[in-house]
């Protein structure tokens, strides 16, 4: 597995390595060990998938506050995604800053989002399915967001008019972010 940082700490992208021939394709998605090795200390404790069936679907921005924030690590396993993760550390150089990817079937990219980041994506095409793992358990009375469109953020999303949940059009704007990472 390569580990490829981005310009935001701690945020990095994983390439696994995949060996193919005419019969398809095997690659390892997750080692515990490997991570450890490459210093990479997560435990995870559950796996989700989520499908999108039209292209414009966007998920997110979607984090959980403290004490039961998650890492995720998030792949694309039928079609594609513009991921993005926001860094909501409030001591951080790099505090309300962004870093967006494709991840698509074809590229097999995985992103490694840690604690302290708000999480959402774009399906790129239909059919779209999207699989991630967390280091903590789902728990709705912790749950936050931020609007999709925040204007001081200004990410530049690959549709204008998303296809969004009822949650996700209501969500607060980053200026507005009521679970602070200290």
């Amino acid at each position: 597995m390569k580990i490829i940082t981005t310009p935001i700490a701690d945020l990095i992208i994983l390439e696994p390595k995949v060996f193919g021939d005419h019969r398809g394709f095997f690659m390892e998605t997750y080692s515990e060990q490997s991570f450890r090795e490459s210093g990479l200390h997560y435990s995870f404790v559950q796996d989700n998938h989520a499908k999108s069936s039209e292209r414009g679907v966007l998920r997110g921005l979607h984090f959980q506050g403290p004490p039961k924030a998650q890492a995720k690590l998030v792949r694309v396993i039928r079609g594609s995604v513009y991921d993005v993760a926001v860094d909501i550390r409030k001591n951080s150089p790099t505090f309300g800053r962004w870093y967006g990817l494709e991840l698509s079937s074809e590229n097999k990219l995985m992103f490694l989002i840690p604690r302290g980041f708000a999480h959402a994506y774009c399906s790129l095409e239909p059919d779209t399915e999207f699989i991630y793992k967390v280091d903590n358990l789902y728990a709705p009375e912790w749950e936050d967001g931020i609007i999709w469109n925040d204007p001081d953020l200004r990410i530049p999303w690959p549709v204008n008019n998303p296809v969004l949940s009822v949650k996700d059009q209501a969500l607060p704007s980053f200026a507005e972010l009521r679970t602070p990472f200290i």
